[in-house]
């Protein structure tokens, strides 16, 4: 069943009940980076959607209006952890919007397969829904933050970045804050900067998914472009360590953390880690590819939770969220 077509009720607090309103977000298909910042006229179009969640409590309205988390799932789509973040903001007084990117692309995994669409359709996806929701009358434009798991925190990341935002959303519009959960930082642009969103990301350091010391050197390269990021490393902890389950070993899932950086050029055009040289032609699975015959790739990855681990997320989560849009 498709995330729209199914009736999620949170518990806020004492007061009420929150339930998820459907929203169409409409967005685009593009095939890499390049196509939106350089040849948007053609950009397949297409409408994906999502739940907003609104909170029974106004302690934190604002001239009326309410900040909102956008929470963007990871390659295996909408899980009980990302409804559960979403449930622990608005109980907080936060709205929450979580947003699927898979059921109208008919994907329900990327987990084996990345490719199935581009990483800059998921980031476009992201300000695709700031768009819709910045209009909403409840909804201060000025607080909304968006907080991504894995795939979702490459695609928040990329969301935050202004070369690739300016050309979505316009010019300094965008989120305020970004969290981004044990992120992919296989894309990076030349120019990284995403001028006054913050940024934060917190990862484990067992992390077999994605490599914690590619995503330093991305939050390095934020600060020295002039932006705010902060990373926050827990000593053994895994890929997915907020879900709450058990850890264990997904065997299909298709991993190369230790492949090189693929940059992108101003124009978005991907720069191939051997020649140096941008290519609007080059695509996600190009460079994919590339790391899978240099030796890098491999199969199978370590995912969940140990006791405590779910528990200091959410802390860290819901700090977070305050200070930044509270």
């Amino acid at each position: 069943m498709r995330f729209r077509d199914q009736d999620i009720v949170f518990t806020d607090g004492a007061t009420g009940h929150s339930n998820g309103q459907n929203f169409e977000i409409p967005t685009a298909n593009p095939a890499n980076y390049f196509h939106v910042i350089s040849n948007s006229s053609d950009l397949p179009k297409l409408a994906i959607d999502g739940k907003l969640f609104l909170p029974t409590s106004d302690h934190r309205k604002r001239n009326g209006k309410l900040p909102l988390v956008m929470v963007v799932p990871g390659s295996l789509g909408v899980a009980p952890s990302h409804l559960g973040h979403a449930e622990t903001v608005v109980g907080d007084g936060f709205a929450a919007f979580v947003l699927d990117s898979f059921g109208a692309r008919d994907v329900t995994s990327t987990v084996a397969n990345q490719t199935q669409f581009s990483f800059a359709a998921s980031a476009y996806d992201v300000l695709a829904a700031w768009m819709v929701l910045s209009a909403h009358p409840e909804i201060d434009a000025s607080r909304i933050g968006a907080q991504g798991h894995s795939r979702g925190g490459s695609a928040v990341l990329t969301a935050a970045t202004r070369r690739f935002a300016d050309a979505v959303v316009g010019a300094g519009a965008g989120f305020r804050s970004v969290l981004a959960a044990y992120p992919w930082s296989g894309h990076q642009f030349l120019d990284p900067s995403v001028d006054e969103t913050e940024i934060r990301v917190i990862m484990g350091d067992a992390d077999e998914w994605c490599s914690p010391m590619q995503v330093q050197g991305h939050c390095q390269a934020i600060r020295l472009s002039g932006g705010k990021a902060t990373m926050r490393l827990i000593g053994g902890a895994q890929h997915s360590f907020d879900r709450g389950t058990d850890i264990e070993n997904v065997p299909d899932a298709s991993v190369s953390p230790a492949a090189p950086t693929a940059y992108i050029a101003n124009n978005g055009a991907f720069i191939h880690p051997l020649t140096g040289v941008a290519d609007s032609k080059l695509v996600d699975r190009d460079l994919m590819v590339y790391a899978l015959k240099a030796g890098y790739g491999r199969k199978g990855a370590r995912i969940g939770s140990r006791d405590g681990d779910a528990e200091l997320f959410k802390a860290d989560m819901l700090a977070f969220w305050r200070r930044t849009l509270g």
